[in-house]
């Protein structure tokens, strides 16, 4: 269901020009002109339809790579804003194919019943992602609040020569390492646990960040988002001053296509 860059259609001999994917919408979408998309210069964006179903696309230059920042900004920015007035089924930034017949024919056409199916379980919900980052000064006293091994090991350190401690400040990095993974799957539970009720599914992403407390991917009801931000606020009033928590969305569900599991 998610295209990417290896899974283009192929373009003809001597073909210069393509068509860039970006999602699968209901059929009857209607998008305002003179919205451009990925590629340089950008291909406006526009609908190929088929049947009850449409994709997004634009033109692109097959000659000329794709990855920019610009391109990745592009590719979110049209299917969250596409988002606000339809379920939206997004691929994976790179999916491109040969022509418009090529989308209707290898992609619309032959994915129609678990497209649609997708559509209709997405319809009034967006993703939202929660992100915890943890205080570095207040967990590091509590990691050494908590491990006798760890304060001691910090107390030699302390003051030391750097040379002379090496092996000393090693050891201490990996308790300290080792703890945080240990504490970030600890929150990672409590965030799941706090959102249970208040969500359609949720999607834990790894962490990108050796600070990282939680992220995770949640899918919300359009009506639910109030009740989102509240638990959400609640959750970061109580972990003040050790957990910096942020919540962003509404966005194409980008964690749910295809991997959708119960909260």
């Amino acid at each position: 269901m998610s295209m990417s860059t290896q899974e283009q259609s192929e373009p003809g001999p001597g073909q210069q020009t393509g068509v860039y994917v970006y999602g699968i919408v209901p059929g009857d979408v209607k998008l305002n002109s003179g919205v451009y998309g990925v590629g340089d210069p950008p291909g406006e964006v526009g609908l190929v339809r088929s049947g009850d179903l449409a994709a997004l696309v634009s033109e692109i230059d097959v000659i000329k790579p794709l990855g920019t920042p610009d391109d990745l900004h592009a590719h979110e920015e049209i299917l969250d804003a596409v988002l606000s007035e339809a379920p939206v089924l997004p691929f994976r930034f790179g999916a491109a194919m040969s022509s418009e017949d090529a989308v209707v024919a290898d992609l619309l056409e032959p994915n129609h019943d678990e497209f649609a199916a997708a559509l209709r379980q997405l319809e009034g919900r967006a993703e939202y992602i929660v992100r915890g980052r943890y205080v570095e000064e207040a967990i590091l006293d509590e990691i050494l609040s908590g491990n006798s091994r760890a304060a001691r090991l910090r107390d030699r350190i302390r003051g030391a020569d750097p040379d002379a401690t090496r092996e000393l400040r090693i050891q201490l990095g990996e308790i300290v390492n080792n703890t945080v993974v240990d504490k970030r799957e600890k929150d990672t539970r409590s965030l799941l646990a706090e959102m249970k009720d208040h969500c359609a599914a949720s999607v834990p992403r790894t962490a990108t960040n050796e600070m990282d407390a939680a992220y995770v991917a949640f899918l919300i009801e359009d009506d639910k988002a109030g009740e989102f931000e509240r638990v959400i606020q609640d959750l970061s009033d109580r972990w003040q001053g050790r957990v910096e928590l942020t919540a962003r969305g509404p966005m194409a569900p980008y964690d749910f296509v295809g991997t959708m599991q119960d909260a």
